[in-house]
């Protein structure tokens, strides 16, 4: 039996348990360790790619491939941000992400990190953003809070009249999400890393231990040690432990036309916008063309599929942009995200098994 420890996301993430975890299955002497790395998402690719980094062998797999449209980590875009309120631990990670999307963008001769900026527009209680500004000039990363005057002339697309200041991140932006997972593999594959398209299914603990793995093309796969980074599927890959405490939320994705040629609506001029009202949406410009993405994110309690329509999105995108009102819709999306039950969740710390959690390191992470 394995043992079942109950926690809190966030107190993982402070007591290091995730980050202590690659160095130290490295640093064992004799043979190269083998790691099994199960999820080519982000937090599953970019543990492959550390790993291997740092002297492991190490094989990843995944049912679909990176950045499939099963993944929390696909998509055209999502955002990467350091402004998590009073969430020490998040902005810590995000900026060390934003630091490694930069260097390996160079790296890979690439352009993945878009660094857009993150405009933050204030809810009813702006204690969230106050704590971000303050956080992240502690983690080195620039926080501009700027009054409304002040953002009605640098960001004219919008309508500033709900708020009397916003928080700029100048330093955040946004992936390309799909690419991203997709150039992940592709550098750990030129490193020297395996990857094979499979799915997988745990074989019996015992004592502690796991010696193998099973695919389905019918073998079996035996490590040293395994990495299970399989996001929203880790309840079924771990019913008794994990369960239900990962959950799968919604969000409504919207591509909107924007004014024909209009250079403010370039990414140069526009950067990605969150804005904490209610309800909560947030923006992404760029989106490979598609249009301007708008995304409702539901409640982290409301069904995965609706029962009744989204608010409505058009007066939304009207209160806040005044060139909205004759704009079209190319494109609409109904997608999952990652969601932790309020129940925590829950690690096996019996060696040689590491399970963790593709929600749980933001670096290099994503969000949105």
């Amino acid at each position: 039996m394995t043992k079942r420890l109950e926690t809190s996301r966030r107190a993982l993430l402070e007591a290091g348990l995730l980050q202590a975890t690659m160095p130290a299955l490295v640093a064992s002497p004799g043979p190269k360790l083998h790691v099994a790395v199960v999820g080519a998402g982000a937090f599953g690719g970019w543990s492959a790619l550390q790993l291997l980094r740092q002297g492991a062998r190490v094989t990843l797999l995944d049912a679909w491939g990176p950045g499939n449209s099963r993944a929390s980590s696909g998509g055209e875009t999502r955002i990467l941000r350091a402004s998590y309120g009073a969430d020490r631990v998040y902005t810590l990670m995000a900026a060390r992400a934003i630091q490694l999307w930069r260097e390996n963008d160079a790296r890979w001769k690439l352009r993945l990190f878009h660094r857009t900026g993150v405009l933050r527009l204030p809810g009813p209680d702006d204690r969230y953003e106050k704590a971000s500004a303050r956080l992240l000039r502690e983690a080195g990363l620039a926080a501009e809070e700027i009054d409304r005057k002040e953002a009605e002339k640098r960001w004219p697309q919008f309508h500033f009249d709900r708020v009397s200041w916003v928080l700029y991140e100048p330093d955040a932006g946004y992936l390309t999400a799909r690419r991203a997972c997709e150039a992940v593999l592709a550098g750990f594959l030129q490193e020297g890393g395996e990857y094979r398209q499979l799915a997988v299914k745990p074989m019996t603990i015992r004592a502690g231990e796991m010696r193998e793995i099973a695919l389905s093309d019918g073998s079996k796969l035996s490590a040293d040690q395994y990495v299970f980074a399989c996001g929203p599927w880790l309840g079924r890959v771990f019913p008794d432990v994990i369960g239900d405490r990962v959950r799968t939320g919604r969000q409504e994705v919207f591509f909107f036309g924007t004014p024909a040629g209009d250079p403010l609506f370039f990414e140069e001029r526009l950067p990605v916008w969150i804005d904490n009202g209610l309800p909560h949406f947030y923006g992404i410009p760029g989106n490979d063309w598609r249009g301007f993405k708008i995304v409702y994110k539901a409640p982290d309690d409301a069904p995965l599929i609706p029962s009744t329509r989204p608010p409505a999105i058009g007066s939304r995108l009207r209160s806040a942009f005044p060139w909205s009102a004759t704009t079209c819709i190319p494109t609409f999306r109904r997608c999952a995200a990652l969601r932790w039950s309020r129940r925590g969740c829950a690690s096996t710390r019996t060696a040689p098994i590491t399970t963790s959690f593709s929600t749980a390191i933001r670096a290099p992470g994503m969000s949105g």
